[in-house]
């Protein structure tokens, strides 16, 4: 009786709907499924190979009984005939207040050695729609981010999403160091997808530092891990950004970068077949970009909100490649990093000029308006004529704007550099700008100029 007992207990145990098929094929990174017809569907998750070496995998693509899986880590040990069991239907991660101070990897498992994460009781879908274009709540009021180039001349709002444009070595990195520390947010959520490895730890321990990290998630796919894992990493970024905003906090979720998304994209699509479209990238990489961006922004009535930055690595500097030109149609601005402005020491390396922020003008009242419009006719007016005064060709008295700009922009561009440990007030900012351009002030430094 006993060993019928037992034996029940073992069958009421078990599954009741165990699904597996086999590997029929590997052909590099795309892994050939059979057995699964009517039960994988695009996003399932299975688990293959023996007991010995296991490899998580998800289905990219179907072909009659064909299941087109592309892994998670690196199939090492996985050979033709090897089981196939179906997971799930489709990935989902149970964030939690404990996830803060931590860092996880595309899956959401901790990869700082501190243990467990704390699973908490809902569960949050990977791939979710962003809410409702009717329903969602209007961008906030302006935050302060602590950097003056950005709260002078291109505010971020509460649940705005902006884009950051620049080209690699011009101190993007650091820039978002500043920002998740700094800026004025509940919870910070920072996805480094395709980074560097070496510079993971750099970018939380020095960067980041114990104070930024304690409110943040980090989530982290480094370049050398399977173009499905580097674009799952980017989608858990958006899940958990999406937990703490459904709690009523409002969220800073960073992403490094959005162009290391496209590319893992692209690599999926190429591997299972779809044609390359403009500069080789596939069609779907232009359609899960919005998908992935319009997860950012205020959330329902009731709910927090997101405010994303985004950064864009452009490729030699060309700011109108096609991932760069596809992101700045989706999102709510652009903060362009200039590296002629990085080689000659003003850092952070923002272009005041190419950058825009669309919740102005109504960001800012009236009396920065004037400030920030000022600020900049000087600094378009000293571009135009800096060649000249270089070379000596400009005759001081020859344009009273450009005599005016020769005196102004120096002093413009000096209160814009900001080291790294210097956080300043958007208050501050502006009462500096516009004592530099009260006109008593201006008198001197024009004599002082002359």
């Amino acid at each position: 009786m006993n060993a019928l007992a037992a034996a029940a207990t073992g069958l009421r145990m078990l599954s009741p709907d165990v699904r597996y098929g086999q590997v029929v094929a590997v052909r590099g990174a795309l892994i050939e499924v059979e057995g699964l017809s009517g039960v994988a569907q695009i996003g399932s998750r299975l688990s293959l190979g023996t007991n010995g070496a296991r490899v998580e995998a998800e289905v990219t693509g179907l072909d009659r009984d064909i299941a087109h899986c592309l892994p998670f880590s690196e199939p090492q040990g996985i050979a033709t005939g090897a089981r196939a069991d179906l997971l799930a239907s489709q990935f989902a991660l149970r964030p939690s207040v404990g996830w803060l101070g931590r860092m996880v990897d595309g899956l959401g498992r901790p990869i700082d050695g501190k243990g467990q994460l704390p699973q908490g009781a809902l569960s949050c879908r990977i791939k979710a729609s962003p809410p409702p274009a009717s329903s969602r709540m209007r961008v906030g009021e302006r935050l302060s981010t602590g950097v003056r180039a950005l709260d002078v001349f291109a505010p971020v709002c509460r649940g705005q999403r902006m884009g950051l444009f620049a080209g690699s070595g011009v101190g993007k990195s650091v820039l978002l160091s500043m920002l998740a520390r700094w800026t004025d947010c509940d919870v910070a959520v920072i996805g480094l997808i395709g980074e560097r490895g070496r510079e993971v730890q750099e970018f939380v321990q020095e960067e980041l530092g114990q104070l930024g990290l304690a409110r943040s998630v980090v989530v982290v796919a480094t370049s050398d891990e399977p173009a499905l894992m580097r674009r799952q990493a980017a989608w858990t970024t958006m899940a958990v950004a999406e937990y703490f905003r459904d709690q009523g906090l409002n969220v800073l979720c960073l992403m490094d970068s959005v162009t290391r998304f496209a590319m893992a994209q692209r690599e999926i699509g190429l591997a299972s077949g779809e044609p390359p479209a403009t500069k080789g990238y596939t069609p779907t990489v232009f359609a899960e970009l919005p998908r992935l961006l319009e997860r950012a922004g205020p959330g329902l009535a009731g709910q927090g909100s997101i405010t994303g930055l985004f950064t864009v690595l452009v490729d030699g500097d060309d700011h109108n490649e096609p991932v760069a030109d596809a992101v700045r149609g989706i999102l709510d601005g652009h903060i362009v990093m200039s590296r002629k402005i990085a080689e000659r020491g003003r850092y952070p390396a923002i272009d005041v000029l190419k950058s825009v922020s669309r919740t102005l003008p109504a960001a800012l009242d009236a009396g920065q308006n004037h400030a920030r419009l000022t600020a900049r006719r000087v600094l378009s007016t000293f571009q135009d004529i800096e060649e000249m005064v270089r070379l000596g060709a400009y005759r001081a008295g020859s344009s009273p704007d450009a005599d005016h700009a020769i005196a102004l922009a120096p002093h413009i561009e000096a209160l814009l550099n900001q080291d790294r440990q210097e956080r300043s007030s958007a208050d501050e900012s502006f009462a500096g700008l516009t004592q530099l351009l009260d006109p008593s002030s201006e008198e001197a430094l024009h004599e002082d100029a002359v």
